[in-house]
Parts: structure tokens; C-alpha cells; sequence
């Protein structure tokens, strides 16, 4: 995963930069120049990748923002925000040469209306402390990613995250009213707001997932719903995870949307059911968990036509929630799975692709055999719904080569989604991880407007460089440099 060669002329300046942006923030022990102090910073959630960053600086205001983004676009230096750095794409992997901008101060929540039912927060607030904080008044968030402990909205923004309920609810982009945006000119703009929807382009929508390309998020408008009136979920087990799959398939196509509906594999079962102690079976290979909220009455209605469906697929296991208590405790070996899996294995890769729900059987079905052909397990733990595949590739860093077969076997599983009808990323991004595999779902003209997009934002490239876009192109490539009054900016660019 090759980045961007350092600038020598930037780290040439490192000295006069730390001593810059400490004019710029009140606390001048919120620059950090050390490098054991750096070695926080030195990865996000795909640990196999670390990097020192140049600086790093953790700004309290928008107004430091500001100027910080300002000064670096005058010193020609890369900015890669950051969040709580969970991304497992290396959406947040430092630069050599760049200043790392860490968001974390910014932690609030500024305002909770019930009137509209939204909340305004900086973008370091936890997604579950958004939940946290209304839902004694009978309110929640619904996006409800796995990391929610720990992941941040304006981190969720970035990689428009989903989690187990976004089936019914919606991506963060279907959550999200409006947010506050600061440029790499260092200009602070506001794209939508409490209001429904906005007049214009849809601006926000192309914010939402753009990994830290575009701008810097410092305030963020989200949706808060009322919590349903009942909610119930099933435990469902198969023979196989084929059958599993299939049946997601039908309970969709019989016009049920549950809340949520997850899949989890043997290898998941047993190590989530050791774990925390869910009261998952041991004796199937493949679970479902479906959730149902809504009126008592649909609830029941629909639970049993699922059954039904579950049945004439192979299931031998069904069983309800009796309280909230079990309803809990199935959910949380789901979403204690990551981590459970990891006591089984020195290391894993956690993937992250979208497929239609009619091609899961064909697809888990090859997954196995390339498995097989790697000679790498692999736990499947995933969003079932909406087709979002985190497959688990289990391997061992200490043993030469094995990286690299990972590195193989997960491209592989990512080419075999955009084969089927399907597409790189769900909700992790597309970071480094995926960004040499552009290619196998666009085109080169495809990405180039897409990089024209960014230029529109961040005309010199400086925001998040090295992600996504497996070829750079300069914006006077790409035939999008503006001309004023005869002159070109940037002078000293070479033309091409």
C-alpha cells in the first residue's frame, strides 16, 4: 500500500511549521512533535499499516481550524483529519509530510430539539452518546455501527457508516440534516440544516462518505427518532450458510424489512458464544439474528411468516426474544463479534463489501473455496439485510507471507462483489484498502470526474492525500485549473 513520497522541502520546515501552529492554538502543548508522543497517531483501524505523522495538532475551535488549514495551504502542507481513528480502511493513515488534525476536543453536544427531533453535536461526539443522551425522553440515533462506543458522527459522516439497523433506517447520509464544514481555503461553510431537505445540489449528500477529501467537519445536524413501541428479536440457525443466505433473500422478497437482520458463521458463533455468553447454538453453522420493532400486532404477524420462510429454508433453530434482557443478549455477541474473534486468531482483516441479497448463497459459497484455495480461515459477520459483507480473514503477521495472502485474498473477495452486481465498500470506506481496486469498478474517465469533484474543494490536493483514487491527477490535468485575468495560479505547477 504505497503512499505519496514525502516532500523533503516540507519536512525541511517541520521546526518553523510546530512553531507556527503553536502560535495558532491557545494550548501550545496541543501540537505534538515528539515522536514517541506521535506513536498514537500512527494507525486508525487497519493496524497492519502505521505511519508517523509529521505533526500532530488538536484544535479547540473552528476558528483554529480555520487558520490552521489556511496556513498549511499557504506552506504547501498535506492535512489528514482525524476522528477516534476507527476506520479499518486506513481512511485516517498519517502522511510523513502532513500534519495530522485531530478532532477530538471537539466533543460536545450543543443542542438537543425534540420540537424537530434533532440533535446538533461536534463531530467527536461518540455515536452512542447520541443515543445516550435522549433516550430517557423515549429517543435514539438510529445508525448503529459495531465501533459505536467508540466511533465519532464526523467519522461516520466520513465513511457513511450503517450498522445492524440501517436496513430500515438508513446510512449515516439518510440520518444526517446538516453539518458545518471548514475548506482547505480555511472557509467555513453550513450545508443544510434542521430542515428536511435543502434547495440546490445535494451538496451534503456528496459530503457524506467523502473521507476527508473535501473538508474539515466541525458541527453536524442529525435525526432523532422515537423509540418503537415493541421490538423483538430471532435467533435462526442453518446447516449451511447458503441456506442462511437464501433465506435473507425470501424475507425480503416476502415484503418484510426488519429493523435489522444479521448473519453470523460457525467460526463467529463460537467465538462471540465463549465470548459474552449470548446463548447462541453451538450445533448450527450459519445465525440469523432478525429484528422487528412496531406495533405489537405486526410484530407478531411478522415473526411468524418468518418462520415460516426460515422453515422451508432448513433452519432447525428459532427462537424469540422473551424480554429485553434476551433481546440484549442475543445482540450482544453480535456486536461483541469483532473483538471475540480476535482471541481466536494473532491477527484478522475485517473486509467490507456490498452485494445484491440474491447472490449472498453464491457468493458465501465461493468465499469458502477461496478459503480454501488461501489456506485462510475466514469468520463471516455481517450485515445480511442490505448485503454488507465483513468477512473476517484470519492470518498471522509473524509468518512471512501471510500479509501478503491476506492482502490477496481479500482483494479477491472484494473483485468477486463487483462481479455479482455489487460494490468495493459498505460503510468502511475505501481508504488505502481499497483504493487500488478503484479500477475494478470504474473506469478511467469514471474516477477522473470524481477528481474533478475534489478539485472543486481542494484544488492543490492537500486534504487526505493517497486515499481512494488509485492515480493522482493534478487539477490542470484533469482541465479544471481556473484562469483569472489571464493568470494562472500556481505557476510553479508543472502543466501537463
Amino acid at each position: 500500500m504505497l503512499m505519496p513520497k514525502p516532500n523533503q522541502d516540507v519536512l525541511a520546515k517541520r521546526d518553523y511549521l510546530v512553531t507556527e501552529l503553536r502560535r495558532i492554538v491557545a494550548d501550545s502543548e496541543a501540537v505534538i512533535d515528539d515522536k514517541d508522543d506521535l506513536r498514537a497517531f500512527e494507525c486508525d483501524g487497519l493496524s497492519a499499516y502505521r505511519q508517523l505523522p509529521m505533526i500532530a495538532v488538536l484544535p479547540e475551535t473552528v476558528e483554529e481550524i480555520s487558520e490552521i488549514l489556511t496556513f498549511c495551504a499557504a506552506e504547501g502542507v498535506n492535512v489528514v483529519p482525524r476522528g477516534a481513528g476507527t476506520s479499518l480502511s486506513g481512511g485516517a493513515l498519517p502522511l510523513a509530510d502532513g500534519v495530522l488534525l485531530g478532532l477530538g476536543k471537539f466533543n460536545k453536544i450543543l443542542e438537543i430539539d425534540y420540537e424537530n427531533r434533532c440533535m446538533v453535536v461536534q463531530p467527536g461526539v461518540t455515536n452512542l452518546a447520541i443515543t445516550d443522551a435522549v433516550k430517557a425522553d423515549g429517543f435514539y440515533y438510529a445508525p448503529d455501527p459495531s465501533s459505536q462506543i467508540a466511533c465519532t458522527i464526523g467519522g461516520n459522516i466520513a465513511e457513511n457508516s450503517g450498522g445492524v439497523h440501517c436496513l430500515k433506517y438508513g446510512l449515516t447520509t439518510n440520518n444526517v440534516l446538516g453539518i458545518e464544514m471548514v475548506t482547505m481555503a480555511g472557509e467555513v461553510i453550513r450545508l443544510g440544516g434542521k430542515h428536511l431537505d435543502a434547495e440546490g445540489y445535494d451538496l451534503l449528500g456528496v459530503i457524506t462518505g467523502s473521507e476527508g477529501l473535501l473538508g474539515v467537519i466541525t458541527e453536524v445536524t442529525v435525526k432523532i427518532l422515537a423509540t418503537p413501541e415493541h421490538v423483538s428479536a430471532q435467533l435462526i440457525g442453518f446447516p449451511s450458510s447458503e441456506q442462511a443466505g437464501d433465506c435473507v433473500g425470501k424475507i425480503i422478497g416476502a415484503g418484510i424489512i426488519p429493523a435489522g437482520m444479521e448473519m453470523m458463521d460457525r467460526y463467529a458463533i463460537h467465538a462471540a458464544e465463549e465470548f459474552c455468553q449470548a446463548g447462541y447454538p453451538l450445533d448450527v453453522e450459519a445465525l440469523l439474528i432478525v429484528e422487528l420493532d412496531g406495533p405489537k400486532v405486526e410484530i407478531e404477524h411478522y415473526s411468524k411468516k418468518i418462520d415460516e420462510i426460515a422453515a422451508a429454508c432448513g433452519a432447525t433453530v428459532s427462537r424469540t426474544s422473551q424480554n429485553e434482557a434476551e433481546r440484549m443478549a442475543f445482540w450482544a455477541g453480535r456486536k461483541a463479534a469483532f473483538p471475540a474473534v480476535g482471541r481466536i486468531s494473532p491477527d484478522y482483516m475485517c473486509m467490507d463489501g456490498t452485494i445484491p441479497r440474491s447472490q449472498l448463497p453464491k457468493v458465501l459459497k465461493r468465499m469458502g473455496e477461496l478459503s480454501e484455495q488461501y489456506g485462510l480461515r475466514v469468520a463471516n459477520v455481517f450485515h445480511a439485510g442490505d448485503g454488507n459483507l465483513h468477512p473476517l480473514i484470519l492470518f498471522d503477521a509473524n509468518i512471512p507471507g501471510e500479509l501478503e495472502r491476506c492482502e490477496e485474498f481479500g482483494a479477491d473477495i472484494l473483485k468477486l462483489c463487483v462481479e455479482v452486481g455489487g460494490v468495493l465498500t459498505g460503510e468502511h470506506g475505501v481508504g488505502i484498502e481499497k483504493r487500488d481496486l478503484m479500477g475494478e469498478m470504474f473506469s478511467e474517465e469514471d474516477l477522473k470526474q470524481q477528481q474533478r469533484l475534489k478539485c472543486a474543494f481542494d484544488p492543490d490536493g492537500r486534504l487526505n492525500p493517497g486515499k481512494v483514487f488509485p492515480i493522482l491527477h493534478r487539477c490542470a490535468e484533469l482541465g479544471k485549473m481556473h484562469v483569472h485575468n489571464g493568470e494562472l495560479p500556481f505557476p510553479d505547477i508543472p502543466r501537463f
